[in-house]
């Protein structure tokens, strides 16, 4: 077996292409190598919406303006029922393709130094010497970057994470009604689903239909209930489905050489389905970890690093966002929600952190919420 990689990530979307970025930024000569089974540019089921603190990892990571060719959308919607908000968001979101986004990404990593090969990972095993990869590769530190069904989240003896929610993304011709938005309409019929479109600004715009939970939903049940609430988004083509594992407060890491980051780390936002930021995030994290325990010669202290840079930066977000899935489930509280953004942009931003960022349930917005669930 050849000399061992610093630092070998499995999966190359954001999560993974952030890892190595994140590596390589804080060690620029540490040996890298990304791995995927799939050749680049390649698809991936998505809103495709990049929100704002997804650009400030990528400046950090030395991008900063990796997106700017794509339109700023700077109005979101929401509604439930006859209860709508419409607002100026406080930063601009841009809607880009995955098949962009993740090529990007996976070009700087590999300007950056990192090596690219694409492989389908099967086996990661920890010996005593470091980790090796499908009995052929072997590691100091290995990265799971690899979605739901992380190879690497087996290895590392985490169960699989069993609260999931399921998404429909297509693309349609953006209707005039949906230019220069983000919409999205929560389904009165079902808790903890909704309807979206999110206009790219190149006269496409990416619907779909998310739930949380994924008991007897069908292709055609999610394409039905998107035309029930968007009325044409149901015509759109390219339909791809994907699972989403969802995060709770008790995220979880485990010492030694082998980290995870995005999907693969459970890293979902509980209440919107978000994931961009926690895969980037978490995979700068992880790569920073990774690096520093390399140069420290301590490769098996990376688990711990790791996990204690993800909970600096999401542990407090992390609790907040659960408890707000679990409010969320009660109409009334979504519909006091959206009031309560109707009536102070304040609380709509704050709103907007939390769904999208890194934001928290703050006293002003849970003052706002039991005021309007008080008096509607």
């Amino acid at each position: 077996m050849s000399d061992p990689w610093d630092l070998v990530v499995v999966g190359a979307g954001p999560a993974g292409s952030a890892t190595a970025l994140g590596a390589l930024t804080a060690a620029p000569r540490l040996r890298v190598l990304l791995l995927d089974r799939a050749d680049f540019p390649r698809d991936k089921a998505c809103g495709d919406g990049v929100a704002p603190d997804v650009t400030d990892v990528l400046a950090v990571l030395g991008l900063p303006g990796l997106l700017d060719d794509w339109a700023p959308l700077r109005r979101l919607e929401l509604s439930h029922g006859e209860r709508r908000v419409s607002r100026p968001m406080r930063r601009p979101v841009r809607v880009v393709p995955r098949t962009v986004l993740d090529h990007r990404l996976l070009q700087a990593a590999v300007a950056a130094g990192a090596r690219w090969e694409r492989r389908r990972v099967r086996s990661v095993r920890v010996s005593r010497d470091g980790v090796v990869v499908d009995d052929e590769l072997s590691a100091r530190v290995v990265v799971g970057a690899d979605g739901a069904y992380s190879v690497v989240r087996r290895a590392a003896g985490l169960p699989a994470v069993t609260r999931r929610a399921i998404a429909l993304r297509g693309y349609v011709a953006t209707p005039p009604q949906w230019t220069g938005k983000q919409v999205i309409a929560f389904d009165q019929r079902h808790a903890q689903a909704y309807a979206w479109c999110f206009d790219r600004g190149d006269g496409l715009a990416n619907v779909g239909y998310g739930a949380f939970g994924t008991d007897g939903l069908t292709r055609a049940t999610l394409l039905e209930r998107l035309g029930e609430l968007l009325p044409g988004a149901e015509d759109g083509d390219d339909w791809r489905g994907h699972h989403l594992p969802l995060s709770s407060w008790r995220w979880a890491q485990p010492g030694g050489r082998l980290l995870l980051a995005g999907d693969a780390a459970g890293l979902i936002n509980p209440m919107t389905g978000e994931g961009l930021h926690y895969a980037v995030a978490s995979g700068a994290l992880a790569g920073r970890a990774a690096a520093a325990a390399v140069a420290a010669h301590r490769p098996g202290t990376a688990g711990a690093r790791h996990r204690r840079a993800v909970r600096a930066l999401l542990g407090r977000h992390l609790r907040h966002t659960a408890t707000a899935a679990r409010l969320s489930v009660l109409p009334a509280v979504l519909t006091a929600g959206i009031a309560a953004a109707d009536r102070d942009q304040s609380v709509f931003d704050d709103l907007v952190d939390l769904g999208l960022g890194q934001g928290r349930l703050t006293r002003r917005t849970l003052s706002a919420l039991s005021r309007a669930l008080i008096v509607p």
